[in-house]
């Protein structure tokens, strides 16, 4: 029953994409701008486009100018079509575009320090929020019923489940023995992602934006796992890294192996951060390359049209149901991996 109302809502949601995509008549769809512009970041929140006037919520903007014109807090409605607010706007184009710029003494445009609430901040403090609500409620219930007697249902019931399925199947088998210790730390890292994932799936406000998708959170996630691994692994890890246990001609005078260890302590993270950014990326370009045929095909005829839309809309939906698997998967899988290098930095902790 659930899966059937979350393919008539996508449905629903998919047919009326229209207006929320900029309707400007006789020119043709720019891709490039309508790709970027769903996963992209802004300083304002795009709800939707009614008769070509956009209905969007405006965000603050927190700037600190380089050229002595001091700290500034404003909305993002005062720099709207281009224009100038206290020296500053957003550049149209060049290496800053889409950038709150401020121009120089010499004329040339520079970044200030910029702090504002842009979309995907905005998308990261509503989905933790979310998060946040999901884990009090539970809580919640476990402090006003005895979990040995009575079991959880509904959504609580669910939570317990994946927190189950996370702890035995992924932290407990990877880890060790003290996998306990860092299970606080890779359910959250779980949950965040798997919540994110999901929001940024929903094509509506507050969901939409793409906080998972954008390299600099992936890389804080990665670098979560990069430290936790490399400060709290034991004397075994290190000497692994330092003095492995190969041919000695392949450690000294040549330091072979040990440079291949050290620069592994990079690619590991490295490689967490692009899979994810890159899977939850690449899907909501799959899904938004699709739906741009109903548009693309708008001047080709009716019935061109409304054959090719039908057929959008079925893929987009079988797309969206897709992209729930997705979200899980890389979850689990970011997840799996960090706990598989926790457990590496922990190994032969029990001869210690």
């Amino acid at each position: 029953m659930i899966m059937m109302k979350r393919l008539l809502w996508t449905l629903i949601l998919l047919l009326l994409l229209p207006l929320a995509l900029p309707a400007e008549d006789g020119k043709p769809l720019d891709m490039n701008e309508y790709l970027y512009g769903h996963v992209g970041d802004s300083y304002e929140w795009h709800i939707t486009t009614v008769n070509g006037h956009e209905v969007s919520i405006p965000l603050p903007v927190i700037v600190i100018s380089k050229q002595g014109r001091g700290a500034h807090c404003f909305s993002s409605r005062h720099l709207h079509h281009g224009n100038e607010y206290a020296g500053f706007r957003i550049a149209d184009e060049g290496k800053y575009s889409g950038k709150i710029v401020e121009r120089a003494s010499d004329g040339s445009l520079v970044r200030p320090w910029d702090f504002s609430v842009t979309k995907n901040v905005a998308g990261l403090l509503i989905n933790s929020l979310v998060l946040l609500v999901i884990v009090l409620g539970c809580s919640s219930w476990y402090r006003k019923h005895d979990a040995c007697e009575e079991a959880p249902r509904g959504a609580v019931g669910l939570f317990e489940m994946l927190v189950t399925m996370v702890e035995n199947d992924i932290i407990k088998d990877c880890v060790g023995d003290d996998y306990k210790r860092y299970s606080p730390y890779l359910l959250t890292a779980f949950f965040f992602i798997f919540i994110n994932n999901l929001m940024g799936i929903v094509p509506f406000f507050p969901g939409g934006a793409n906080v998972t998708g954008n390299i600099a959170v992936t890389l804080v996630l990665a670098l979560f796992t990069f430290f936790t691994v490399n400060i709290f692994g034991n004397k075994h890890y290190w000497k692994d890294i330092l003095w492995p246990d190969v041919p000695t001609w392949l450690k000294v005078p040549l330091p072979l192996m040990p440079v291949i260890e050290i620069i592994g302590m990079f690619t590991k993270p490295f490689s967490l951060m692009i899979r994810l950014f890159a899977n939850i990326l690449v899907g909501h370009f799959m899904l938004l390359g699709v739906i741009a045929v109903i548009f693309l095909t708008a001047k080709m005829g009716i019935a061109l049209n409304a054959g090719l839309s039908v057929v959008a809309v079925v893929i987009g939906v079988f797309m969206d149901c897709l992209e729930l698997l997705v979200a899980f998967l890389q979850a689990y899988v970011f997840t799996m991996l960090s706990a598989v290098f926790i457990g590496m930095s922990r190994q032969h902790a029990e001869t210690e």
